[in-house]
């Protein structure tokens, strides 16, 4: 019997952080899963840390692609009918697959849900502001600002990826915020209300931290493909494209201020061309 569920780890050079992952993964309430680890080109020791799991590890390698690429890849090898996803430098608390596994038994109709986390920063516990709640329901107007379903939270069907479609290879970030935006034009996602992800912040090799300054390029980019979706209503559509407005302003407007003017046009163009 295939497993119910399938935890995909995309991990490029973190066997500082992975075995941490992967005992929270091991150490779960529920023991009906498969882990799947999908080293993104590592030069690092990660396929030895990983081949020390023996068998309780399925280990996937591939040439560094980025982590939508990896966490694709682990989407086609999984076997579970429910999958879930785990960066290699976050935690689940012990009954984490548990929780989310008898959430989604008790709503059939939804075929995503994601949950609260707990986050650190260099250690510290971080209190999470107001824009950081995790919303229920219909949320593609909270998605449109910025990506409000954590990563390291989501437990979905694999029906969700077969009408949604995978992870955008082609960005390099944001590509979570990119899939979540294009599924809440039409599905609604179901809030688990408890802490049962812990995530660590702060490390400048974090993805997050390699395009802070630019990351609403990425953002920009994904909206700039959903407008052209002839399936958004009219409301949708209209809050799109404030949204995108209001992005391309600000980010236009901090490349000129930062030595970028042909880049800060070119941005402020586009919401001028978006308003027309």
């Amino acid at each position: 019997m295939p497993p119910q569920i399938s935890i995909i780890i995309p991990t490029y050079n973190r066997q500082e952080f992975l075995a941490k992952a992967i005992d929270s993964v091991l150490g779960q309430t529920c023991t009906d899963f498969e882990l799947i680890v999908v080293d993104d080109g590592s030069t690092d020791d990660t396929a030895r840390l990983v081949a020390g799991y023996g068998g309780r590890v399925r280990y996937l390698k591939q040439e560094n692609r980025g982590p939508a690429a990896a966490r694709n890849t682990g989407i086609r090898a999984a076997a579970g009918e429910l999958l879930a996803f785990l960066d290699s430098d976050d935690c689940f608390a012990p009954e984490k697959l548990a929780v989310q596994q008898a959430a989604m038994a008790a709503n059939p109709a939804y075929l995503i849900s994601h949950t609260d986390e707990i986050w650190y920063r260099r250690g510290e516990l971080l209190h999470q502001k107001k824009k950081h709640f995790r919303p229920h329901g219909f949320i593609f107007g909270e998605c449109l600002r910025l990506c409000v379903v954590g990563m390291s939270t989501v437990m979905a069907r694999r029906e969700f990826f077969n009408r949604v479609g995978y992870f955008d290879e082609e960005l390099p970030c944001c590509e979570d915020y990119d899939l979540w935006l294009r599924a809440s034009v039409s599905l609604p996602f179901l809030k688990v209300d408890r802490p049962l992800t812990i995530k660590a912040g702060g490390r400048p090799d974090q993805v997050s931290v390699r395009f802070r300054a630019g990351m609403d390029r990425f953002r920009i980019r994904a909206l700039v493909k959903l407008l052209d979706r002839q399936d958004l209503s009219e409301e949708q559509r209209f809050l799109a494209r404030r949204e995108l407005v209001r992005k391309c302003r600000i980010f236009g407007n901090g490349c000129v201020k930062h030595g970028r003017p042909e880049e800060g046009r070119y941005y402020l163009q586009l919401a001028a061309d978006v308003l027309r």
